[in-house]
């Protein structure tokens, strides 16, 4: 299966780079920024702030921020609609959502429902994916939880899904 991974809307630089760490080790090929996830690199922050967001980022990633290809989209929706007509499948990672296009990861019939290219997108942190992408999405994933607690940070959801997804 081949993976690109959107981030949207991440707010913490330490989640970001958490993530892009599990993403080079679990061979996502692409990694979309958009909405307002902190960039590396991004070149439109003064050089200082720059730095600093590029030091957090750092801090977790240890260095996967180098070796993937990253893209900072200005147009996430249109971004998804090529990725569409190319053959992809959009599937946004979410839990509490009243969907029938919702399986559980650890659904025994999940491998059947997934493509060979799959784009997956991780919203925002409390908020989760917002409802303009919701819209696009062709199957929601949704990681069983066991404990009191209805998710999982983040970046953990991002280890854990992405794992689940390349060992179908």
């Amino acid at each position: 299966m081949e993976l690109v991974l959107v981030l949207d809307n991440i707010r913490s630089t330490y989640n970001v780079g958490a993530i892009l760490r599990t993403a080079e080790g679990l061979g996502v090929s692409k990694i979309i920024l958009s909405g307002y996830t902190p960039k590396y690199n991004d070149k439109n922050l003064l050089p200082h702030l720059k730095e600093k967001l590029n030091k957090e980022i750092h801090k977790t990633a240890l260095g996967a921020e180098e070796m993937l290809e990253i893209y900072a989209s200005h147009d996430i929706i249109s971004d998804l609609e090529n990725f569409k007509k190319q053959g992809w499948q959009i599937v946004g990672l979410e839990n509490n959502i009243k969907s029938d296009k919702l399986v559980k990861l650890n659904d025994k019939g999940l491998k059947a429902k997934l493509s060979e290219k799959v784009v997956l997108i991780l919203g925002e942190e409390v908020e989760g994916i917002s409802h303009l992408l919701q819209e696009i999405i062709d199957l929601f994933l949704e990681i069983p939880m066991k404990g009191k607690k209805e998710s999982f940070n983040v970046s953990v959801a991002a280890g854990i899904a992405l794992y689940g997804l390349t060992s179908q």
